[in-house]
């Protein structure tokens, strides 16, 4: 047979081709080896009917929590992703350049969910999240941050930081200053995010193009919009510089009127990402897929979701050449999802519920040509 896997008559998006359109998919040898209108089913050892659902490339989550057994939020990726239609997980910073080995050896390499990382600048990452990691600034060694970086490119993306006064106490953007000089020295980007306590406009001046903020909808403090509900003037000016804004729903850090309203103003994130981990997988978050049907209740199309969790989040992490699109000859991570129709309960990070008449549910995943749900 030519082909191992074929996807027949779904609704193909792919931002990265433009495509939205009825299209076969054929898969061969872990790769994708064709999308056309019309692929006969003798040509594959395997026809997958997919009429009436659409078919994407596997989600990229940028931001999640997988450090299991080590951190204090780490969950299993193998046990939710493949259920969800994601084949990509980014930690988000969970590893220090201290624990990262651990990390890439028991976390990275065993797993069938293709996991990438950001190393956090603090020495001792978030082994233990009830303190701040940045509470004392010896925690920070730019040096080994980058070093590490420039020895593991293969699966890192960047360095993270954290920019709360719940993380950093007094020490405001100095663990920020780090972070980007740790990226600077590896040439790579920052994930910062923000939190009540330090403000904003401290931060936005500092980040450079291509770096991103996660938590950018959350309600505690120090938000992107003002207390009238305006998008005060330097996330905008932030956004016009190449910053990248990131959803990272998390436990307490997506606030549905500040989403609300800064969508409104036509304030959109770039990316849409979890912050998946133990203390929002059993709910309000549970997977990447409700996450972006949340979005879509904000007034998101399917085809803008679909792009912000696939193409734009590789884009966010420099892994677009191989990642977030269906392209002929690249790795065949795929979703297949349902578009389900009806009255379906949300709730944000601070306990607001609200009902959306969509859901998103995946029905099929592909890991490197391989079917996993």
């Amino acid at each position: 047979m030519k082909y191992d896997i074929l996807l027949k008559g779904g609704t193909v998006i792919d931002a990265a081709q433009g495509l939205n359109a009825v299209r076969d998919v054929a898969i061969a040898d872990g790769v994708i080896a064709s999308i056309e209108p019309d692929i006969p089913d003798t040509a594959a050892a395997q026809t997958v009917p997919v009429k009436d659902k659409y078919v994407t490339p596997g989600l990229v989550d940028i931001h999640t929590h997988v450090y299991y057994g080590v951190t204090t939020w780490g969950i299993r990726p193998d046990a939710i992703c493949p259920m969800a239609g994601t084949t990509t997980v980014v930690d988000a910073g969970s590893p220090s350049w201290v624990t990262f080995p651990g990390f890439r050896e028991f976390i990275a390499e065993p797993a069938q969910t293709n996991i990438l990382t950001y190393i956090h600048i603090s020495g001792i990452g978030l082994v233990y999240g009830p303190v701040g990691e940045m509470f004392d600034m010896a925690y920070a060694d730019p040096g080994r941050v980058a070093e590490t970086l420039q020895q593991h490119r293969d699966i890192t993306v960047g360095v993270k930081v954290r920019q709360g006064k719940g993380q950093v106490g007094d020490n405001g953007v100095e663990p920020l200053k780090l972070a980007i000089q740790a990226a600077e020295r590896a040439g790579t980007s920052v994930m910062c995010h923000i939190g009540a306590g330090v403000p904003l406009p401290d931060i936005l001046k500092l980040l450079r193009p291509g770096d991103v903020i996660t938590h950018c909808f959350q309600g505690n403090g120090d938000n992107i919009v003002d207390e009238k509900g305006r998008v005060i003037p330097e996330a905008w000016k932030a956004r016009e510089d190449g910053i990248i804004f990131d959803v990272g729903h998390g436990a307490g850090s997506f606030h549905y009127e500040v989403a609300q309203r800064a969508m409104a103003q036509g304030f959109i994130s770039d990316v849409i990402s979890t912050d998946l981990h133990t203390g929002n997988i059993n709910g309000p978050v549970y997977d990447l897929p409700t996450t972006l049907s949340k979005l879509m209740h904000l007034g998101l199309s399917l085809e803008e979701v679909i792009d912000k969790a696939t193409f734009s989040a590789a884009k966010a992490i420099q892994r677009e050449a191989q990642l977030g699109h269906l392209k002929v000859g690249t790795v065949a991570d795929v979703a297949v999802f349902e578009v389900l129709e009806g009255e379906f309960e949300y709730f944000d990070a601070h306990g607001t519920k609200f009902i959306g008449n969509q859901k998103l549910k995946a029905a099929l995943t592909i890991r490197e040509g391989k079917i996993s749900l």
